[in-house]
């Protein structure tokens, strides 16, 4: 098994305007390294009912959700992990069920490259804000990724240990292919 150590940032922001605009600051980031492919990113916003909802997602175009077209990067598997009614508010499932069933497969490699702590403290930061901003990338940018999320209140970075092949893999058998 070949696994992969990203690192995985969880920002909180006062509100949807502010995490969206270092969304597109860790977007642009990407950009001028030409790493478009070296990381994912998902915008959430709490609703006025308390619940989450995915507003904007980057997904990495060689990983699973670009490569089986299931819209499911590992921050957005990890934001699925974390608060499940977000697939449903945020349309993730209304395409198809294969579209379903890749994102449950990228939610539970990206919650099992995780501790059950990290998980947990996570999800309470998350929980404290508006909005956040979760963005999966490699270990290399952590600093750069760091610095664009600079709007965040609340900062978090834990380690991701992805099995990418094996995600690859249950992507595949997820849409039987």
């Amino acid at each position: 098994m070949a696994f992969d150590t990203l690192m995985v940032f969880a920002g909180v922001y006062p509100d949807l305007a502010s995490a969206e605009a270092d969304y597109d600051r860790v977007k642009e980031l990407h950009s001028q390294e030409g790493l478009l492919d070296a990381y994912d990113a998902a915008v959430i916003h709490r609703r006025d009912d308390g619940k989450v909802k995915i507003t904007r997602k980057h997904e990495t175009p060689t990983r699973v959700g670009g490569v089986l077209g299931g819209g499911a990067g590992l921050a957005t598997g990890l934001v699925v992990a974390l608060f499940p009614f977000a697939a449903v508010g945020g349309g993730l499932l209304a395409a198809t069920s294969a579209g379903g069933a890749i994102l449950g497969a990228v939610a539970g490699h990206a919650a099992a490259g995780m501790s059950r702590n990290d998980l947990k403290e996570l999800g309470e930061s998350l929980d404290s804000g508006e909005a956040g901003l979760v963005v999966v990338g490699v270990m290399d940018m952590e600093a750069r990724i760091e610095e664009s999320m600079r709007r965040s209140e609340k900062l978090q970075k834990k380690r991701l240990e992805a099995d990418v092949e094996a995600l690859e893999r249950d992507a595949h058998d997820a849409v039987g292919s």
